[in-house]
C-alpha cells in the first residue's frame, strides 16, 4: 500500500471515468485510444502543463499548491471526499518515506483503547451502538449492538466487519445489499489508507483480504473512496428478519481513529418493531457477561456492560 502507487492508480482511475462531454470538451471521433480523458485534457482543464500533470500521475510529486489540487479535482469531477483523499495522497507521496519518529502500529492489536467514558456512554444509549476503528475492528458494543451484530461477533474471535464481508459466507445473508456492502467497505478502507498510509495494521488487513478474496482485489483496483458518516443499512438478522435501519457515525475526538456507530429506526416502522423484539431477546437471554469473551457461545444479557470485543494482547 505504497502512497505513490495509490496516487498513481487513483488519478488514472478517476481520469478514466470522465468522458470529454462530461467535462465540457468536444469528443472528436468515435474511437479514442484511452478510456475517459487524456492527460493533456486533464492538464488543460486544470490549468497546468501536460508535463506537470504527467509527473503527478506517475507519483513524482513534491510540494503541490492548493490551487493546483483544486484545478485537478475540478478537471476530474472529484467530490469533496475524493478531493480530500487526493490531498492526503499527494502529501504522503511527496514525503516518499515514513515521517520522522513515526512507527507502524503492531499488527493484530487495537492502536487506540476505548475509554471508560465511552463504555459508559454506550451503556446509556437505548439504541444499538458499537465502536470501531478505521480497519473495521469492532472494539466495543452495548447489549443491543451485540445483539444486532451477533452474526459478525459470533463468526470470529476478533470481530471485524471487513473480514466478515469478504471471508465469511453468512455475510451474504446478513447484508441484504451484499455487493453494495462490500463496495462500501473497500471504499472506506481506501479513504483510511489516504488518511494514514503508513499504518501497518491497515496494510496487513488489505494484504490479507487481497490474498484471500478475488472480489476484494477487483474492488480495490477501482479506487473508489467513501466515508461512512450517515446512511441506511438493510440487514437480515437470523432472529428478527429484514430491517432497514438508519445509522450515524460519530468521530470520537479524544480517541483519534475511533467511530461510534448508532442505529435507529423510524417510530412505528417494521424496523422499529424488529428492534423491539431484538431488545427483548437480548434482555431475556441468560448468561452473565461481565468479562465474557466475544468468542463465548453464550449471548450477553441486555443489562451487561459494554466491553472490549477484542482479546487483550
Amino acid at each position: 500500500m505504497d502512497p505513490i502507487t495509490e496516487l498513481r492508480e487513483f488519478l488514472a482511475s478517476r481520469r478514466a471515468r470522465v468522458r470529454p462531454e462530461d467535462a465540457g470538451l468536444p469528443a472528436f471521433g468515435s474511437h479514442r485510444r484511452v478510456e475517459g480523458l487524456r492527460r493533456e485534457e486533464v492538464a488543460l482543464l486544470a490549468g497546468i502543463s501536460v508535463e506537470y500533470y504527467t509527473r503527478m500521475e506517475r507519483g513524482r510529486v513534491g510540494s503541490v499548491s492548493e490551487e493546483v489540487l483544486r484545478g485537478i479535482a475540478r478537471a476530474l469531477l472529484l467530490d469533496d471526499i475524493e478531493s480530500d483523499h487526493l490531498r492526503r495522497l499527494v502529501r504522503a507521496a511527496g514525503s516518499r518515506r515514513r515521517p520522522e519518529g513515526r512507527s507502524p502500529r503492531p499488527s493484530g492489536a487495537a492502536s487506540v483503547r476505548v475509554s471508560e467514558t465511552v463504555h459508559r456512554m454506550l451503556d446509556m444509549l437505548p439504541a444499538p451502538a458499537f465502536v470501531r476503528n478505521g480497519r473495521f475492528d469492532v472494539l466495543a458494543a452495548n447489549a443491543m449492538g451485540r445483539a444486532l451484530y451477533s452474526p459478525v461477533i459470533e463468526s470470529m474471535s476478533e470481530p471485524n466487519t471487513a473480514r466478515f464481508a469478504f471471508l465469511v459466507p453468512s455475510a451474504q445473508q446478513f447484508f441484504v445489499d451484499f455487493p453494495g456492502a462490500q463496495r462500501d467497505v473497500v471504499a472506506f478502507l481506501h479513504a483510511e489508507a489516504g488518511r494514514d498510509p503508513f499504518s501497518k495494521d491497515l496494510q496487513d488487513l488489505v494484504g490479507e483480504l487481497s490474498t484471500r478474496s478475488d472480489r476484494f482485489r477487483e474492488l480495490w483496483a477501482e479506487q473508489d473512496v467513501k466515508l461512512h458518516r450517515a446512511g441506511t443499512k438493510h440487514l437480515r438478522h437470523p432472529l428478527v428478519g429484514e430491517m432497514v435501519l438508519d445509522y450515524e457515525a460519530f468521530e470520537i475526538p479524544a480517541s483519534p481513529g475511533l467511530r461510534l456507530n448508532v442505529y435507529t429506526a423510524a417510530p412505528g416502522s417494521s424496523a422499529a418493531d424488529a428492534l423491539a423484539v431484538l431488545g427483548s431477546w437480548a434482555a431475556s437471554t441468560a448468561g452473565g457477561a461481565d468479562g465474557q469473551d466475544a468468542a463465548s457461545d453464550e449471548e450477553p444479557s441486555a443489562d451487561a456492560p459494554s466491553r472490549s470485543l477484542r482479546r487483550e494482547p
